[in-house]
């Protein structure tokens, strides 16, 4: 891999890193009714999912999953539905004041363990490793460094994305102040999580 596909890839990256998704609705979510610091750090289940497709896909073992339509679609449907299943807690939750310790559902473990489990279920981020990095290796060289240079460079940029959002939940956190409020951000929140994790459905392998 060159110098050049390199710093063509970091943009395009960090594009992906940014758009909305279920793992940054979460990290918004997660910040704005407990803070900074739990949702950043939360965040890190999604990171370790990422870290192990990656690695996947840099041993080849993606290829059953790009080759198999049942699995790809065991892991869609899997995906989808624990969204959805996420979207109904939220829309059914209380408007608990924010930063507001709730049992065992705002502990660090828990809050890595909801980002990993989406991250690992969504069929986009598996498209991504298996499609989208590979266009940057030069087959013609040895393909892990490549793959532990972009691999590396996509985690960071990720941990760069978890740290935005989970500012943009920060702020929101000082407009719900009100419990109407708070009820309807959860609502919202739900709602697109229910509606990404529908789409999940509609996501094909290429």
């Amino acid at each position: 891999m060159s110098l050049a596909a390199w710093l063509l890839f970091l943009p395009a990256c960090f594009a992906l890193n940014m758009a909305p998704g279920p793992n940054n609705l979460l990290s918004i979510n997660v910040a704005a009714r407990y803070g900074f610091l739990r949702a950043v750090f939360g965040g890190a289940g999604r990171l370790v999912a990422f870290a192990v497709m990656i690695a996947l896909a840099a041993t080849g073992l993606a290829v059953v999953l790009r080759a198999s339509e049942s699995v790809f679609f065991a892991i869609k449907l899997a995906g989808a539905a624990y969204l959805v299943w996420l979207a109904i807690q939220l829309w059914r939750s209380d408007a608990a004041p924010t930063g507001m310790a709730f049992e065992g559902d705002a502990s660090l473990a828990r809050l890595a363990w909801r980002e990993c489990l989406v991250a690992a279920g969504n069929p986009k981020a598996i498209l991504v490793f298996t499609a989208f990095l590979p266009q940057f290796v030069d087959v013609a060289k040895p393909m892990l460094p490549q793959f532990g240079v972009l691999g590396a460079s996509f985690l960071v940029l990720e941990s760069v994305a978890i740290a935005l959002y989970s500012l943009a939940g920060v702020y929101l956190a000082r407009w719900l102040t009100r419990s109407t409020v708070r009820r309807w951000f959860n609502r919202c929140c739900g709602a697109f999580l229910g509606l990404i994790g529908l789409s999940f459905l509609l996501v094909r392998r290429a």
